[in-house]
């Protein structure tokens, strides 16, 4: 599968000419689908604005699906403008809400005057839920009852000090983010299943009946601010916990350390994590599923179990945001061009780990994010940071992303303010297709088959529930500081991938869903490739979920706790509760100790290590090397995905844990397939590995005897460079603001250097040519080396395309194209487009005029180029050949 992107529909100002034209050059480029994301719209163009699901609208809708279906290419669709979900349909019933509170005091032998009423002033006629009074002898007494419609409280307390809680219910107020037209309105209450049918109507009226062709709708990443409550909590809760959460009003509205607070606090969060997968996950699936679609969803900062939602949808969706540190050398990545930021690709599994556990085989991204500052990404550093992604799980790149800019409008066109711009008015452009083939042949082979990840890593959320500090606790991907580094699964997590091994994680809920059956772990009908399921240092876990790590061992799985959990959370029943809990630990125990099963294990050990190795279950040792690796399984066959992100080179044997009788090597850069040279030491299987720094291999391990392509050629024994110099004609291709002259220079420098005032300014590709002569070479393989590009060369030899040299290192394998005497190199070089944007503005010249946020920098203030330094742009050091004997 190609490589998709989100397409923003700027103002949905689109029309049938602009829309055939522009899927036809992504197509071109090896774009695979555009997630239809209609967004604000530039200033100008007001006059070709449609509105959300209007007839027109719709009419451009089922035009892209058609031209897309020819070109080959799919149709996703967001369920909504802008971001989160919200929309005119929303009434103000059924918006986003939160709890709004007061405290008042009763004094003793002092009548009480005060009006209970909401004390915000920008929502003062906000409903009373609740009115709770609080003794001075630990007395509870709920008297919502006795206040009338006028705020006065009609009750006499005794006589003593009293305090008293009020709730109501208000709105956050909230509005779509970023809204196309026709699609402002309020955020929707995510916790209601009358308000995600409330706002799904206008869908259906103008779906109809028909069949779209879309394929998936989408939901973004759940930023709906101080949401915190829905008017059936208090209902719902009760259901659920199984006591009055406003007699407990004081303790859920305390920040103290107290166990009380801690297991009030859990409860309501687990409540309203019911709530969100029940009333908007599952149903928002359900009604696609109607509408013969299927969801693709970013769970990721919502106040729910991420797993349970992941897993809820069809695609589960992560996001990759901001710029990552990668010490391979030569990767540019400028301070001052790069978000605060540091993504950790842990927080992709959770999204992978839902996928891999319910037996869903996609799993997509929101990709590059705010990676570097607009205009200064190359295509050398996206790269490692979807190599990233990948070794995460993630196997369906969706790039962030694509404007829709009418090719009546000049250059850059329409942009959106948070993206790396793959559009055709990057100068880049010309060279994506490097990218897209990569991306491509990366993916499908994870799309291939099943994860084979040997463990099962329990996700203990109910200890970060137990938070007693705040309300309601958004999971976001920026606050992974707080609520996921600190934990003994966080910590176990990175040190086993540290040790080699591959594994997932799984929540309370879908262990319900796991078997052991035939010596396998299993969901569903299909097997799984876990060994092993481990549970990290836990303070609090429910009855249920310990029941079933007893029940897995039974069955004859291998369970290994880091330490036996402390207590149950929650308060409901709470004594009970914890002498069940206590049953069930004595009972883990005799396992343990052999005592009392027949089939399956349960090992308690802190170090975790230890107790893995006992059951022979081991790390790949290619992580001793620094290469970091993700594994496929397809029938008998195994994919190893390895990468080398660190600075030095790697060429030697190393030991693959899938035993196969040969070996094959795929280079995903340039397609290239050969047998791999491996052998067979004390009963371990070796394969020869070579990678430079920011390289990766795919290794099929096979049980074929006679292999079917040639060996592969490892580049051993240099002989010496042959430098390619000479008279080097530089000629502009295309491009602006306008073609700089033809130059000739004697030896590669950028031709940001050269005294011609345009070249500086100048943003598109020029090709370097040489004429070189060559003596015969009797090599097995000639590389072709370049020192610096920036930031792309596209290379032909001898009139024939060798490749495109877009990611570091700068190499390529051309033996086969020269020739002994006389031969041509030419090297088509694009830059980006930063240098033709800082003239532009110095010049004052207006590129950029949109509704809502315009266009900001990457530090979301108003952007301006005017002061940017000159970019490097073309080739810079030597032009090598070295031939490989």
């Amino acid at each position: 599968m190609k490589p998709w992107t989100r397409w923003w529909w700027m103002g949905n100002a689109v029309d049938e000419k602009n829309i055939a034209v522009l899927l036809k050059k992504y197509q071109q480029v090896g774009i695979g689908g555009v997630e239809i994301a209609p967004i604000y719209g530039a200033k100008g163009y007001e006059d070709h604005y449609l509105q959300h699901l209007s007839t027109s609208w719709m009419d451009k809708l089922r035009y892209t699906v058609k031209q897309a279906d020819s070109l080959n290419m799919g149709v996703d669709l967001t369920n909504g403008t802008g971001w989160p979900f919200g929309g005119p349909q929303v009434d103000k019933e059924h918006a986003a809400t939160k709890l709004i509170v007061k405290h008042y005091q009763v004094d003793k032998g002092k009548p009480f005057i005060e009006k209970i009423k909401s004390p915000d002033e920008k929502q003062p006629d906000a409903p009373l839920l609740s009115l709770t009074a609080y003794g001075t002898d630990g007395k509870v007494l709920l008297i919502t009852d006795k206040v009338d419609q006028e705020g006065k409280l009609h009750w006499e307390s005794s006589d003593e000090h009293w305090d008293l809680y009020a709730t109501f219910l208000g709105k956050t107020k909230q509005k779509v983010k970023r809204a196309a037209p026709g699609g402002d309105g309020f955020t929707l209450d995510h916790f209601s299943a009358s308000a995600l049918n409330q706002y799904l109507k206008p869908y259906d009226q103008a779906f109809d009946t028909q069949t779209l062709g879309v394929r998936a709708f989408y939901n973004d990443s759940y930023e709906v601010y101080g949401a915190d409550w829905t008017p059936a909590l208090f209902e719902v809760f009760k259901q659920k916990r199984g006591y009055d959460l406003r007699l407990y009003i004081r303790a859920f509205l305390s920040n103290d350390s107290t166990d009380l607070v801690s297991r009030v606090k859990s409860d309501y969060r687990e409540t309203l994590a019911d709530m969100l997968l029940e009333n908007f996950t599952k149903p928002w699936t359900a009604w696609a599923h109607r509408h013969h679609g299927i969801t693709k969803n970013q769970a990721h900062g919502s106040p729910g179990n991420l797993l349970d939602l992941y897993a809820a949808v069809d695609i589960p969706e992560a996001e990759t945001f901001g710029s990552s540190y990668f010490p391979i050398p030569g990767l540019r990545r400028d301070s001052a061009d790069i978000r605060n930021v540091d993504p950790d690709p842990i927080m992709l599994k959770f999204a992978s780990s839902a996928a891999h556990v319910s037996g869903k085989n996609l799993v997509s991204s929101e990709t590059f994010t705010w990676l570097t500052e607009h205009f200064k990404t190359s295509w050398a550093q996206c790269k490692p940071e979807v190599e990233q992604a990948f070794l995460a799980g993630i196997n369906h790149v969706f790039y962030h992303g694509t404007t829709y800019s009418p090719t009546e409008v000049k250059w850059p066109g329409w942009l959106f303010y948070a993206s790396v711009n793959f559009v055709p008015a990057n100068s880049l452009w010309p060279h994506l297709s490097g990218l897209n083939t990569y991306i491509t042949n990366v993916q499908s082979v994870l799309q291939n088959g099943n994860a084979d990840n040997e463990l099962l890593i329990y996700w203990p959320v109910y200890d970060a529930w137990g938070n007693p500090k705040g309300k309601d606790m958004p999971l976001k991907v920026h606050d992974i500081d707080k609520w996921l580094h600190p934990t003994a699964f966080y910590k176990s997590a990175v040190k086993l991938e540290e040790e080699g091994y591959s594994f997932d994680f799984i929540s309370d809920h879908l262990l319900q869903n796991i078997r052991y059956e035939g010596g396998e772990w299993k969901t569903g009908n299909n097997a799984l490739s876990y060994k092993v399921l481990l549970v990290p240092k836990t303070e609090k876990m429910p009855v249920t979920t310990l029941k079933e790590l007893i029940r897995l061992a039974q069955e004859g799985g291998t369970v290994v706790f880091q330490s036996l959990p402390t207590d149950v959370p929650g308060l409901h029943a709470l004594e009970n509760r914890r002498k069940e809990f206590s049953r069930l630990l004595s009972e883990v125990k005799n396992i343990a100790t052999g005592r009392s099963i027949k089939k399956g294990k349960i090992i308690i050990q802190d170090n975790f290590l230890g107790g893995l190795q006992a059951e022979n279950v081991y790390g790949e040792p290619l992580v001793d090397e620094g290469l970091k690796f993700i594994r496929r399984k397809s029938g008998p066959d195994s994919y190893y995905y390895i990468v080398n992100h660190t600075a030095k080179a790697v060429d030697k044997y190393i030991q693959l844990l899938h035993p196969a009788r040969n070996y094959y090597i795929m280079d995903p850069l340039s397609r290239q397939v050969g047998v791999a040279e491996s052998k067979r030491e004390h009963e371990k299987q070796y394969v020869r590995i070579q990678l430079n720094p920011g390289e990766s291999w795919i290794i099929k391990s096979t049980q074929e005897q006679n292999p079917k392509e040639v060996l592969w050629t490892y580049l051993d024994n240099p002989s010496k460079n042959i430098s390619l110099n000479g008279n080097w004609e530089v000629s502009f291709k295309e491009g602006g603001p306008q073609l700089p002259k033809t130059n000739t220079i004697s030896s590669l420098r950028p031709w940001t250097t050269f005294t011609d005032s345009a070249a500086r300014s100048f943003a598109g590709s020029a090709i370097y040519k040489l004429s070189f002569q060559l003596p015969e070479i009797n090599a097995k393989e000639v590389l072709l080396q370049l020192d610096q590009v920036y930031e792309s060369a596209k290379v032909k030899i001898n009139g024939r395309e060798a490749g495109i040299i877009w990611s570091i290192p700068y190499r390529l394998r051309v033996k086969d194209l020269l020739k002994k005497g006389s031969n041509v190199i030419e090297i088509e070089v694009a830059n980006l487009m930063a240098n033709r944007i800082r003239d532009m503005d110095r010049k004052g010249l207006t590129w950029r005029a949109y509704h809502e946020i315009n266009f900001v920098n990457i530090n979301y203030d108003p952007f301006d180029a005017a002061n940017w330094k000159i970019s490097p742009s073309g080739l810079a050091g030597k032009a090598v050949l070295i031939p490989y004997n």
